[in-house]
């Protein structure tokens, strides 16, 4: 037997489930040293910390390699989320099966009047979130006083969740002399805290970085202007075409947002967020299963305990507030040593924020251009290719039915029909307002701008002008697409740029009408003609110096300038 320092019945359980060695926090709580102690343990997402904190609390439930009758808990798992707990109690009760386990759930959406009867049955662990734990300790339906173990599974987020009140009423309902485990992807302050009340010189366990860490995860970042974020979202998806992707916003108004945007534009999408039942919960959970769905566009909370092995690919829409939160978002992809992508979209003005968080949690990125539309016409023809030539096994109907297309239509038109048709069922990828600096080498001539009327705007290079920023200022305030802007020249002090004469007087009369609305301070009128000579335009590549070639720039919004006409306040 490969685990020979295991309990036979658990020993045998971890065989047949194909454990073939301990994963590092497995290892590491099954040592000598942690036997009898509290444990405090930093594990990532997708370690394996749900059988670790099920081996370590072996020593304290079986007697002779067995469980005694089930009676009142032994062993409390507090989780923070629906799934996460129904994701632990399914993992304990494999591993316990043999032992003649009997594991109870206890989360809030479920019948309670059905969980206060499993109870009431007896059991050896149950295994719930805070809430609904705590309101049936309240009505009398559990009953903590024999409990051996408490294993707070995720402290970090049930504290960022608010539930320190229920956590702290839990464990002051379980004995003293009970072991505590806290396993927690970061270590802040509050958890600190919460050890030093309810644990007795605990051993520290820290699996951080070791065996997958970031290995199975390719980190990319791809910095774009803010307006720009919904469009890389769409064309990352295109591009990458994964399995499965997990979209991360901060807010369920956010998910909300994109979640609509990806569905009218043809994405098989799903959401997950605060605002949603269980039972939608569980729909596009089960959605995502089946592959029916192959997105899920969600918040950081409503995320947690998704466990899917086809997630491929991650995308930070809204970047996580800091280093342990990008690792825990990440891990949910690159399990079970797959590979997996994880991609932060970087607005301009916070990519030094980023390069910062990157190194605080030893994250070697790389930084990429959005794919643009032939970078993903060029995947799509790949996949195409990969697809219809690999062997498959053809049935007699398929057969009939391509010889009567045969008959009809020559070969090269039945395969370019099946090209147009596989194409159509793809969503269009989209056009960014910033273009790549290949784009921008040289000036280029584009139909319909040789009859142009110039605008100037009251600011320049001294205000931090940027065509990133400044290209939807101008769409905006005058109500026009970028694909009718033509060239945009920054000067020291002041920018001009293209309308065709054929919208420049609705384009005036429009920027007149925003001017008292916007607060943007910034004045656009018709100016007296193009830019003088050697005004730097949208084309030209920027040349930084030498020394601070490499190093990030933050692009700070100008500060309003006054308008034409009124004297600053004195």
């Amino acid at each position: 037997m490969t685990f020979t320092h295991l309990p036979t019945s658990l020993a045998e359980a971890l065989t047949a489930r194909g454990y073939t060695a301990l994963t590092p926090v497995q290892a590491a709580v099954t040592e000598d040293a942690a036997k009898g102690r509290d444990l405090l343990v930093s594990a990532q997402t997708g370690s394996g910390k749900t059988v670790a904190f099920g081996l370590a609390m072996a020593d304290e439930l079986l007697e002779d390699g067995k469980l005694p009758a089930a009676g009142l808990p032994l062993a409390l798992v507090i989780a923070p989320t629906r799934e996460l707990a129904l994701q632990v109690a399914k993992e304990l009760s494999w591993l316990y099966a043999s032992a003649g386990g009997r594991i109870a759930t206890c989360v809030g959406g479920m019948d309670a009047s059905r969980e206060r009867r499993t109870l009431s049955y007896g059991t050896h662990i149950v295994v719930g979130t805070p809430g609904r734990l705590r309101d049936h300790v309240e009505r009398g339906a559990l009953d903590l006083s024999q409990a051996r173990i408490a294993v707070l599974d995720e402290a970090d987020e049930m504290l960022d969740m608010g539930f320190r009140e229920e956590l702290e009423a839990l464990l002051d309902a379980t004995p003293p002399e009970r072991r505590t485990f806290l396993f927690s992807a970061t270590l802040p302050k509050p958890i600190v805290a919460l050890a030093r009340r309810y644990q007795n010189d605990a051993h520290r366990i820290s699996t951080v970085g070791e065996d997958r860490g970031h290995g199975d995860i390719t980190y990319q970042a791809i910095a774009v202007a803010p307006a720009d974020i919904e469009h890389a979202v769409i064309n990352l998806l295109r591009f990458h075409e994964a399995e499965t992707a997990i979209l991360f916003c901060a807010t369920r108004d956010n998910v909300r947002h994109l979640h609509a945007g990806l569905t009218e534009r043809g994405f098989a999408a799903v959401a997950l967020s605060g605002e949603h039942s269980q039972n939608e919960r569980n729909a596009a959970l089960q959605a995502l299963r089946d592959r029916r769905a192959r997105v899920c566009v969600a918040t950081d909370v409503a995320a947690r305990g998704i466990d899917l092995p086809t997630v491929t690919l991650v995308i930070h829409v809204e970047l996580p507030r800091d280093a342990e939160t990008l690792q825990h978002r990440s891990g949910r992809t690159g399990r079970a040593g797959k590979k997996g992508t994880a991609v932060l979209i970087v607005p301009y003005p916070r990519r030094r924020r980023v390069e910062m968080t990157l190194k605080q949690a030893k994250i070697a990125a790389e930084w990429l251009p959005v794919p643009g539309a032939e970078d993903i016409r060029a995947k799509d023809r790949e996949r195409l290719m990969t697809k219809l030539i690999a062997p498959i096994e053809i049935e007699d109907e398929d057969r009939e039915i391509a010889e009567a297309l045969l008959a009809e239509k020559s070969p090269l038109e039945i395969a370019a029909a099946l090209v147009q048709a596989h194409r159509a069922s793809m969503p269009a990828p989209e056009e960014l307002i910033d273009r790549s600096p290949a784009e921008r080498s040289a000036p280029v001539h584009r139909p319909g701008f040789d009859d142009v009327v110039w605008f100037s705007m009251n600011i320049g290079r001294r205000q931090n002008a940027d065509p990133r920023w400044i290209l939807p200022l101008i769409c905006r305030r005058g109500h026009i697409t970028k694909s009718e802007i033509g060239a945009i020249r920054i000067g020291a002090g002041e920018t001009r740029f293209q309308i065709p004469t054929k919208l420049a007087d609705r384009f005036a009369k429009e920027v007149a009408k925003t001017a008292a609305q916007d607060e943007d301070g910034v004045l656009i009128e018709m100016a007296d003609g193009p830019p003088p000579p050697g005004t730097r335009g949208d084309h030209a590549p920027r040349h930084h110096k030498p020394r601070n070639h490499d190093r990030p720039v933050h692009r700070a919004r100008p500060a309003k300038p006054h308008h034409r006409g009124k004297p600053p306040k004195k």
